[in-house]
């Protein structure tokens, strides 16, 4: 089934470009189908870029997945042109009254800044409070996730003592959960951040359940019992070459980074980046849309957030 996207969005030429099937939202009012509809709020500096891999990872479902894109305000984007996001983007006041079979809420280089401190820190809970009531089934990335463990959860991010940047192994602890479906015992996935969220303060609450984890980056991928959240820490959407553009980027900051591990051949940066995660990241977003979404979704989309399917995380 195709992924339903904006009319022009520029994701759309390089996407069917790849054999990826996507239609246009135009197109798609001439279907009788009752598609799943997901919003993204993007909080990436590079809204196209993140678009692209964001929509990459949902394509890969036999669903078709209406998607549509959401700012946290309408302040200017350094890094994207603002046509783009006049064009593409919606405001929290033209999406608040609908409900969403899924919302994805994205990273944001926020890591060392304290929440309070965060200019659109407001907004932020204003549309995770919403979503509770109005969205089936919420993925957070990255510093989202840290986002929503401090509001939601009341659970406090932890700086590191240096930035973890690299690809690293990972194990599942909950076999039988079916976001990682189909996942090896041990999986690659990148991480380039600098919190992170004390696996010790997922162990207190009853209603999170840890699902994989690294020795090295710590908890993965955890989610609530009853799917409405999932917390994916990493950055499995990533492309072969973000890490290398973030390290690249630092370096000509004088930032002086360290290279990111176990991610370039022979750990040698003047060499390509080896990849080992995308296959796994197919299946989590894959797996999200099915299991978390899609079977726990109302037909009825206005009952979305008052009707939920009996679910647990650990049930096979």
């Amino acid at each position: 089934m195709p992924l339903k996207i904006p009319d022009g969005l520029p994701a759309s030429k390089i996407l069917q470009k790849e054999n990826i099937f996507c239609i246009e939202s135009s197109a798609a009012k001439h279907q009788d189908i009752r598609a799943i509809r997901v919003l993204l709020l993007n909080l990436m500096p590079k809204k196209i870029e993140t678009e692209i891999h964001i929509l990459r990872m949902l394509s890969n479902s036999p669903l078709q997945v209406d998607v549509e894109l959401l700012r946290i305000s309408d302040r200017p984007s350094k890094h994207t042109p603002i046509e783009h996001m006049d064009n593409f983007y919606k405001d929290f006041s033209e999406v608040k009254e609908n409900k969403y079979d899924g919302l994805i809420i994205t990273g944001a280089p926020l890591g060392q800044v304290a929440f309070d401190d965060v200019s659109f820190w407001d907004d932020m809970k204003e549309i995770m409070d919403w979503s509770v009531n109005n969205v089936t089934s919420v993925l957070f990335l990255c510093w989202a996730v840290q986002a929503a463990m401090y509001h939601l959860y009341g659970v406090n991010k932890v700086i590191l003592p240096k930035k973890i940047s690299g690809v690293y192994p990972h194990r599942i602890t909950n076999p039988l959960s079916p976001i990682v479906r189909g996942f090896d015992d041990v999986f690659n996935a990148p991480h380039s951040r600098y919190a992170e969220v004390p696996a010790a303060e997922l162990e207190k609450l009853d209603d999170i359940e840890l699902i994989a984890d690294s020795e090295i980056a710590g908890p993965y991928v955890w989610g609530h019992r009853d799917g409405r959240h999932l917390f994916v820490t990493g950055h499995s959407e990533y492309e072969p070459d973000c890490l290398k553009d973030e390290y690249e980027r630092d370096l000509e900051a004088g930032v002086n980074p360290e290279v990111p591990e176990n991610y370039f051949l022979n750990d040698d940066p003047s060499q390509e980046p080896v990849v080992t995660w995308k296959s796994h990241g197919n299946l989590l977003f894959s797996n999200w849309l099915n299991y978390f979404v899609y079977q726990q979704t109302p037909f009825n989309p206005e009952e979305i957030g008052e009707v939920r399917h009996a679910f647990a995380l650990n049930v096979n």
